[in-house]
């Protein structure tokens, strides 16, 4: 079997994984949306991640291995956010969909500007159940921010593998 987990699954989080996974297969077209649509029917289910450690850190913010398909070249992953943290500003080099499970957070959206900076041109709040996505494209810049006073926890899937989440999903850019 190519698929591989780092954790064991309860029954909510495994029909996730397999909705996810039927939508992954189809067109290459559109991948991203009809993730989106797949992983929101369980995000406002507190059973989603029950009987899974996911810990956060005052330092930053930590993703958790949810699963992982080698063979198609994708990963799923929990993301912890403490209040107050955020996503570096970046773009993605793969496609990307997430949810927010618990909490909300803060989807801020910028256009490159003057001297190939970015510039922030609106912000979308976030709320528990909501979803967003994108195509791999590194000038559809925006940022996720914890502007809470809680903890939040967001579901993530990206077009690569998960050991290839240092070079294979964002393009940082530099904020100054």
């Amino acid at each position: 079997m190519n698929q591989v987990s780092a954790i064991a699954r309860n029954a909510t989080l495994q029909a996730m994984i397999e909705a996810v996974t039927a939508a992954e297969r189809g067109a290459d077209a559109g991948r991203e949306c009809r993730i989106a649509a797949a992983i929101a029917p369980f995000l406002d289910r507190a059973e989603l991640l029950a009987g899974i450690d996911c810990p956060g850190s005052p330092e930053r913010y930590v993703r958790h291995l949810l699963h992982e398909d080698r063979e198609r070249g994708w990963a799923m992953v929990a993301i912890v956010w403490q209040s107050g943290q955020a996503s570096p500003v970046h773009g993605h080099r793969t496609w990307c969909a997430f949810g927010v499970h618990r909490g909300w957070l803060e989807e801020r959206f910028f256009a490159l500007g003057t001297g190939g900076r970015p510039v922030r041109t609106r912000t979308l709040s976030r709320p528990r159940g909501a979803t967003s996505s994108g195509p791999a494209d590194i000038t559809l810049i925006h940022q996720l921010a914890n502007v809470s006073d809680g903890p939040a926890v967001s579901i993530h899937v990206y077009g690569v593998r998960y050991d290839r989440f240092g070079e294979g999903v964002n393009w940082v850019y530099d904020p100054a």
